[in-house]
């Protein structure tokens, strides 16, 4: 009876949804292969590498963890499990995307996994919190330097932007930003107009005007076939650009 019954947990564990996992840490690796990740994420593992990007970045049980951008659910939906019951998770979305079937998708989500809770304020005047030991810009960061009159986006400085970003992250605390490559450019909010890349270097001359300092990068996205030449969104590069990963630190 005994043995039936542990037979009987042990495939109630495997076949749990993923807020059921979510109710103790884990390992990274271990979260991005657990089930109940959404279908759509997963297409997106190939290109993202995500149990690479978090091991490389130190993501631990316990952290507090702001994912900006991030109501699509897919670094949430690997971070919750990790960070387990004693950490969280917090998702800061710009008021002119947190809406529709993304929402009400997202709200279902942080009611299954107690671990997880979204913020939300106008792109130009970020409310994130505060008291964060880990964030990862995820393919975002050059939008700052983005205007659209269809998503009311309106323009932004990057310096009063970081500086609100800098505010919420604790002494200490680990910041990834990962972005589509540009070629350099005299021009950046050009350069975001036209191809949403960005030059690596200006990520790191704003993030260390900031007050952040670069403490590694990583070459696991890189792809030499993309030259930077073409819109991310181009089918033809769509998924397969060229992208950098930096680790920052806010010093102590």
């Amino acid at each position: 009876m005994r043995a039936f019954k542990s037979a009987f947990l042990a495939i109630a564990l495997a076949s749990a949804p993923l807020g059921v996992h979510a109710a103790a840490p884990t390992t990274v690796a271990a979260a991005v292969a657990m089930p109940g990740r959404s279908a759509d994420n997963l297409k997106l593992d190939e290109s993202r590498k995500p149990a690479e990007v978090l091991q490389f970045l130190g993501l631990k049980p316990g952290m507090k963890v702001l994912d900006p951008f991030g109501m699509n659910k897919y670094w949430a939906e690997i971070t919750s499990p990790v960070v387990g019951p004693k950490g969280h998770v917090t998702v800061w979305e710009p008021t002119q995307f947190a809406k529709g079937d993304g929402r009400k998708s997202f709200d279902d989500f942080t009611a299954a996994h107690k671990n997880v809770d979204m913020r939300v304020s106008p792109f130009e005047a970020p409310d994130f919190g505060s008291g964060y030991d880990f964030a990862l810009i995820n393919l975002d960061y050059h939008d700052v330097y983005w205007t659209s009159e269809k998503y009311g986006i309106t323009r932004m400085e990057p310096a009063a932007w970081l500086k609100s970003f800098y505010a919420a992250m604790k002494p200490g605390a680990t910041v990834g930003v990962i972005d589509h490559v540009a070629s350099p450019s005299a021009d950046t909010r050009a350069t975001v107009e036209k191809y949403h890349r960005i030059d690596p270097d200006v990520i790191k001359a704003d993030f260390k005007k900031a007050g952040f300092v670069l403490v590694g990068s990583s070459e696991i996205l890189r792809n030499p076939a993309d030259d930077h030449s073409l819109l991310v969104f181009d089918p033809k590069i769509r998924g397969k650009t060229d992208r950098v990963l930096l680790k920052f630190r806010k010093p102590r």
